[in-house]
């Protein structure tokens, strides 16, 4: 029973906190959905817009998903909807497909939150949560600061008020300057009021709240509704001043009432034009979300499952796409401003979900002349948060292999497009890792003076012997690198030293596979060739246990030593030990 009870409570994460639920909890997780709510409004229909939907879809993707995510997600303070990142992926896969602003433009966007969604849960249920592991942090960062920049420049289409289109940078650029001269001057006043109003409430209002006496509390909520302000009151100056006549551009009539069920594209077609892409999408997505959760609950010592949080993010886009929404994961803006505002639980999302319903339900009527450029404005304010090339000094004076992964990343994603960045990422990511693993660092190691312990004779005073060769092999042995040791150990013996024995300390060893077993093996009998014992020490138990099940202990020319000192002692001639 109590094995039953655990297992159901690690697929359903929400039978967990539920049953602790509190009057003090559901108050605080009130008060975060209050102010998520407010956030996430304007943000909702700005991202819509950047995936090239219509408006009212990107509140739909802010409904159910929330919803699935609070009894599914493992994650306290982790708030799903549409995001900057992901909204300009969807409008890259997409675009490909159909025309922006069709009923097959949203249809395709819907198919590729039901597949990014199968993906995502198919993912969590096989537990395949450790290959998000192999993307790299610092190609993350390239290819996240990479798409801001791609992403606010898209924008300024909508604060000059003129058509510009492309997928790179080059492009975007060289579409807007053709368009220059047909910028609306109404459109670019209220875009440039707007991105100044939303740059200074980001750090300034909140300020002058708390110096006027108003609680803090209040000051935060004010501050997070900053952009419903800027909303408000740029619509209400198109309307008065009928400034739609004189060529500004309007949202229009965007529909009133909960989501539509919906169901996705089962085109064999359409599925094969999208797979890749859905992919992409949820490898980012996971990523992003998952770094974004694990900061959060370590700030309160908790923790999350990886595993469990594939699926309520799978089980979010799937409910994205049933109820006329796209592509969604944990955003950091929001994700921080949940936890910020006091959410203790997953229930804070779902009670934002009755926010966005209910302003689905009463104030869409109220957002007919709600400027495109105030959308843009926020966008722009919120992706430029993204955009850290800080990543480029750090990797310079760390690691050059990595600063040339971001460099590459960053510049792919600019000059051919998100699609292209984010899969040359997971290649580079892919490529660095086995380009440092099949090339571990060997040191070869002496005895410390006094002391059983062995270190590097490139570094420290040490005792060796010159029958007598250690080497420390700081790395899994496989297929990568195998070829690597063997050609470093032949040079290492091709030399007038009067070499004997060579002892392979495999202390950081964790595992041999196949391939490298086999070059063991010749290694092996080479050196036996030369009259040089190969003997190993230090073995690790689940390698040793894999060893004995092949013959290569039984033909091992040497013996394998419990420790290196072991080794030394018993293989160092004994007139020198004298």
């Amino acid at each position: 029973m109590n094995q039953t009870r655990a297992r159901l409570e690690r697929h359903l994460p929400i039978l967990t906190w539920a049953k602790t639920y509190s009057r003090d909890t559901l108050t605080s997780d009130l008060v975060a959905a209050v102010i998520v709510t407010i956030m996430l409004i304007p943000q909702s229909l700005a991202y819509a817009l950047l995936a090239g939907l219509p408006a009212e879809m990107g509140l739909y993707a802010s409904i159910l998903p929330l919803v699935a995510y609070a009894i599914f997600g493992t994650s306290r303070a982790l708030a799903v909807g549409p995001v900057a990142v992901v909204s300009l992926m969807t409008a890259a896969a997409v675009g490909n497909l159909a025309l922006q602003g069709t009923a097959e433009y949203a249809a395709a966007a819907i198919t590729l939150a039901f597949i990014s969604g199968l993906i995502l849960t198919v993912m969590g249920l096989f537990r395949l949560g450790f290959l998000a592991n192999f993307l790299s942090h610092p190609v993350i960062a390239g290819f996240i600061t990479a798409s801001g920049i791609l992403i606010a420049t898209s924008q300024l289409k909508h604060i000059l008020g003129v058509d510009a289109h492309g997928h790179n940078l080059v492009d975007l650029i060289t579409s807007l300057m053709a368009h220059l001269p047909e910028t609306n001057i109404f459109t670019l006043l209220i875009g440039l009021t707007a991105l100044g109003f939303l740059f200074w409430v980001r750090k300034g209002l909140k300020p002058v709240l708390l110096n006027t006496g108003m609680p803090p509390r209040l000051a935060d909520i004010l501050a997070k509704a900053g952009p419903v302000g800027a909303v408000a009151v740029t619509t209400l100056a198109v309307w008065i001043f009928n400034l739609e006549s004189h060529g500004v551009k309007i949202v229009g009539t965007v529909p009133t009432g909960l989501p539509p069920l919906s169901l996705p594209s089962f085109s064999a077609d359409i599925w094969s034009s999208l797979f890749v892409s859905a992919v992409l999408i949820s490898v980012i997505g996971f990523v992003e979300s998952v770094s974004v959760a694990t900061t959060l609950a370590a700030k309160k010592r908790q923790r999350i499952d990886p595993d469990q949080e594939l699926v309520g993010l799978g089980t979010s886009n799937i409910a994205a796409a049933v109820s006329g929404g796209y592509p969604v994961t944990g955003g950091f803006a929001r994700s921080v401003v949940n936890f910020d505002a006091g959410a203790e639980t997953p229930a804070a999302g779902a009670f934002t979900a009755v926010g966005i319903a209910l302003a689905a339900l009463l104030l869409t009527p109220l957002l007919f002349f709600l400027p495109k450029a105030t959308l843009a404005a926020t966008i722009i304010v919120a992706v430029l948060s993204l955009v850290d090339f800080s990543i480029l000094g750090k990797t310079w004076k760390y690691s050059r292999v990595d600063f040339a992964a971001v460099a590459a990343t960053i510049v792919l994603t600019l000059g051919f497009g998100v699609e292209t960045g984010v899969s040359a990422g997971v290649l580079l990511s892919l490529a660095l890792f086995l380009y440092k693993t099949s090339r571990p660092h060997v040191a070869e190691v002496g005895l410390v003076p006094g002391t059983q312990h062995f270190r590097n004779i490139l570094r420290h005073d040490v005792e060796t012997h010159p029958s007598l060769v250690t080497l420390r092999i700081d790395e899994s042995l496989y297929f990568a690198n195998s070829r690597f040791l063997e050609n470093y150990l032949l040079n290492r013996v091709a030399c007038e030293q009067p070499i004997k024995n060579i002892v392979l300390m495999c202390s950081a060893v964790n595992e041999i596979d196949l391939s490298a077993l086999e070059s063991l093996e010749e290694l092996n009998r080479l050196l036996g060739d030369m009259g040089i014992r190969l003997h190993l020490s230090e073995v690790k138990g689940p390698v040793m246990d894999r060893l004995l099940r092949s013959h290569f202990i039984e033909h091992l020319t040497g013996q394998v030593y419990l420790a290196q000192y072991d080794a030394m002692v018993a293989l160092t001639p004994k007139e020198e030990a004298a």
